[in-house]
C-alpha cells in the first residue's frame, strides 16, 4: 500500500476510459499479495460519485469482496446508473481484473435535506494524544513488521485505546468484544467531500475484522488465522474530516461458521457521530506449523 498520503489520493484519481468506465492504477513498490480491500472500494466509489451531480453525496455503500485482487495489473470499475431521482440517486459498480469481477458495490447518493436529528453519544476514550501509536505496538513483532507496516500503511496516523481481551469476563458474557483507535490522514487532504468520502472508505476496511478476534485472544496477521472481509457495509451520517480525528469505536457481537462479524460507530474528536461501518470476515482458524 501507498506509505505516503499523496500516493493515496494519486490512487483516487482514476482514469475515464468510456462514459462509466474507469480504470484505478495500483501502488507501486506493496509487497502485499492481493489488492487490499479498502483500496477497490475506494476507487469503486470515486467511480461511481463521477457519475453524480456534485451537490448528491453517499449516504451508503454496501460491498462485496469476490475474488483476491491482482496487486501486479490496474482494476477496471463498470458504474451501472441504476437510478436517478429527484432526491436519490444509485449506482452500482463492478470491478474486474482478468476478465472476471472481482468485487461488487450498491452506492445511494442524496442532496442534503433538513430533517430530525439524534445520534449515540461518543464513549469516554483517552484522547489521540494518551493512545500508543499503532507502530508501536507493532514494532513489539519485531523490526520486520514494523518496516513493513511502515512501508505499506504511514499514510495513516493511527492509535490505539485498547480492546477488552483482558476484562474480568474471560467468556465476554457480559461485555461484548470491543476495540477502540483513533485514526486520521497523516497530512492534508483536498477540500473535496469526495475524497474524504473515498479516504474513509479506504482505511476503514483495516482493522474492523480484527474485533471480531478479540474474544478469542488472537490478531489479524498471526499465523493461526486466515483472515479476509467478505461484505462491508459504510452509512454516512454526517459530513466526515479524514484528515482530522477519528474514532474507531469497534465491537463483535458474533462470530461462528468461521466468519466474524464486526461493527463500529466512528466519531469525530468533538463527539460527533459521523458514520456506522459494518463487516463480516473470514477468520478461519488454522493449526500452527510445526
Amino acid at each position: 500500500m501507498p506509505a505516503s498520503l499523496a500516493d493515496v489520493v494519486g490512487l483516487l484519481d482514476l482514469e475515464e476510459l468510456e462514459v462509466g468506465l474507469y480504470r484505478g492504477a495500483q501502488p507501486a513498490g506493496s509487497s502485499l499479495k492481493r489488492v487490499f480491500g479498502g483500496q477497490v472500494a475506494a476507487q469503486a466509489l470515486m467511480a461511481a460519485q463521477h457519475t453524480v451531480p456534485v451537490e448528491r453525496h453517499v449516504h451508503s455503500l454496501h460491498l462485496y469482496f469476490i475474488l483476491g485482487g491482482d496487486p501486479s495489473i490496474p482494476i477496471v470499475y463498470d458504474v451501472e446508473n441504476v437510478r436517478d431521482g429527484r432526491s436519490f440517486t444509485t449506482r452500482r459498480v463492478a470491478a474486474r481484473q482478468h476478465g472476471e469481477i472481482i468485487f461488487y458495490m450498491t452506492a445511494s447518493f442524496q442532496v442534503a435535506e433538513d430533517g430530525w436529528d439524534h445520534q449515540d453519544a461518543m464513549p469516554p476514550v483517552p484522547s489521540p494524544d494518551e493512545a500508543t501509536p499503532l507502530s508501536d505496538i507493532i514494532a513489539l513483532r519485531g523490526s520486520e513488521a514494523l518496516a513493513h507496516w511502515k512501508n505499506e500503511w504511514s499514510s495513516f496516523d493511527m492509535r490505539y485505546i485498547g480492546d477488552n481481551r483482558a476484562a474480568d469476563d474471560p467468556q465476554r458474557t457480559l461485555v461484548p468484544a470491543v476495540q477502540r483507535l483513533w485514526f486520521k490522514a497523516d497530512g492534508t487532504l483536498p477540500d473535496s467531500r469526495q475524497v474524504h468520502n473515498a479516504a474513509f472508505t479506504y482505511i476503514s476496511d483495516l482493522s474492523l475484522l480484527g474485533a471480531s478476534l478479540v474474544p478469542h485472544g488472537q490478531v489479524i496477521g498471526s499465523p493461526e488465522v486466515q483472515a479476509a472481509s467478505l461484505d462491508h457495509t459504510i452509512w454516512f451520517h454526517r459530513p466526515v474530516a479524514v484528515d482530522q480525528w477519528l474514532l474507531y469505536d469497534q465491537t463483535s457481537p458474533s462470530a461462528s461458521g468461521a466468519r466474524g462479524l464486526s461493527m463500529a460507530r466512528v466519531f469525530s474528536e468533538d463527539g460527533t457521530l459521523v458514520a456506522t461501518v459494518a463487516q463480516e470476515g473470514l477468520i478461519r482458524p488454522l493449526k500452527p506449523r510445526a
